[in-house]
């Protein structure tokens, strides 16, 4: 891969300008509530994008530090992605029926499978594809329940908001049963306020207490984000998955890791569990296996995809999931990925977007903690470093609207900031965020009260 500079931020109106007001006003007209925070809050109407770039409406250009939420891996507009979807959706776009356009796509995922997971089922959405692999996991071990995390984020259908790690499915209820969340290795707000590794991993002899005294001993799954996304791109210890693992085995129930966010070279590797060295026995993948195209997947040994009834013909199939349009999108994405070394890119870029934003954080008294593999980077915002108390909504949705009038698109709207631009980042690209975040807390610091603002 060449990493030539490509685009950088261009600002040129106010944002958000003239024709992106028009655009998003006659939207809300129409649209139902409920639409993402990040795009109600920016208000602008995007036009095109170009690798780690975004121009909207008005020809003002951003860098991209938010990819879709992790989505666009291969960036925007990339020509051979475009080129092979316009190709096949001339040919053949639906339907079930063996094509050689699916056939290629599996056997790429089962040559960059993490362990033996040679097996894979696609599907339209990452929810749908964590119900899959609930479905699998309770046709093998014959029992029910899951266990999943605090602050882990798995969809919002009926089967898995539940696995909700936080308050964020209040009023959705009721909730299904056999449920059980435990707490995260949230290291830096560790909710036993200890301090890692000193704590001897006391978050997962908590679990094993929780799951002790609450379950109905009928553990099926522990369903597990090897680094938390939503949550603000969480990093675990690697000995924290281990951990784990060793809970999964001690109740005969299957390690399914949901690498959603973190699969397909988004945290320098191909896979987040392979950080710790772990195997699961279950990964759900999607976002960046398919740049924007909507696709996910579960995958799985052979052994373990024989299952019944998961394994009954129709049981685990849906009406677009793998579709060869969907296809066309996983393989070119792999292939691209392989061929320029974005997992590489992904390592190389990360270390340096982390060691740059770990300098700020010795300039600005708000920047609590740094942390980040690969191009997945969290930043904490506090009032005070000792207490940690997170910097307040009002400040921190400032924060993104003063970097997106300077040129960086970003989601600092919460106090744990997520940086996870495309993996087609380059070095200049990347440096000129970090430019921009410098700009704005320094706005911040020399001209907000963010202290005590409310």
């Amino acid at each position: 891969m060449t990493n030539s500079p490509g685009k950088l931020p261009s600002v040129t109106t106010s944002i958000p300008g003239p024709k992106s007001r028009e655009i998003f006003d006659k939207e809300q007209t129409y649209v139902a509530p409920g639409r993402q925070r990040v795009s109600l809050l920016a208000g602008i109407a995007i036009d095109h994008g170009e690798g780690a770039t975004l121009t909207d409406a008005d020809g003002n250009v951003y860098v991209d530090f938010f990819a879709g939420i992790a989505v666009a891996s291969l960036g925007h507009g990339h020509p051979g992605l475009a080129q092979a979807i316009s190709h096949q959706a001339s040919r053949l776009m639906v339907g079930t029926l063996a094509n050689a356009e699916r056939a290629e796509a599996f056997k790429l995922l089962s040559e960059i499978a993490p362990g033996n997971l040679k097996r894979a089922h696609l599907y339209s959405g990452g929810a749908e594809a964590v119900e899959s692999a609930l479905r699998l996991a309770r046709s093998k071990t014959r029992k029910f329940e899951v266990v999943s995390f605090w602050g882990g984020f798995h969809g919002k259908t009926g089967g898995v908001i539940g696995h909700i790690g936080d308050e964020w499915k209040q009023g959705y209820g009721p909730l299904p049963g056999g449920r059980y969340l435990v707490p995260y290795a949230d290291c830096y707000r560790c909710p036993f306020k200890l301090s890692y590794p000193s704590c001897g991993i006391a978050c997962a002899d908590f679990a094993r207490q929780q799951i002790k005294n609450s379950s109905a001993g009928a553990i099926s799954a522990i369903l597990v984000e090897p680094i938390q996304g939503t949550a603000g791109n969480v990093i675990p210890p690697d000995d924290w998955m281990h951990a784990v693992k060793s809970i999964a085995k001690e109740n005969d129930a299957l390690l399914i890791a949901d690498e959603m966010i973190t699969g397909f070279g988004r945290t320098g590797k191909m896979w987040g569990i392979e950080h710790s060295g772990v195997e699961a026995d279950i990964v759900t993948v999607g976002k960046g296996m398919g740049s924007g195209f909507p696709v996910s997947g579960v995958m799985m040994s052979d052994d373990l995809s024989k299952a019944e009834p998961f394994s009954k013909p129709s049981s685990s199939s849906s009406s677009y999931g793998g579709n060869p349009l969907a296809a066309v999108a996983v393989s070119a994405t792999i292939k691209t990925i392989l061929k320029d070394k974005l997992v590489e890119n992904s390592r190389k870029v990360g270390a340096m977007l982390l060691g740059k934003l770990r300098a700020l954080q010795e300039k600005y008294e708000f920047i609590g903690d740094v942390r980040g593999k690969g191009l997945l980077i969290g930043v904490d915002l506090v009032r005070d470093l000792k207490t940690r108390e997170p910097l307040s909504r009002k400040v921190s949705e400032l924060i993104f609207s003063e970097a997106l009038k300077r040129g960086l698109f970003t989601m600092a709207y919460f106090p744990r900031v997520r940086i996870n631009p495309p993996l087609v980042i380059t070095d200049e690209q990347a440096e000129a965020g970090v430019e921009i975040l410098d700009e704005v807390f320094a706005h911040v610091r020399d001209h907000v009260d963010w202290r005590t603002a409310a």
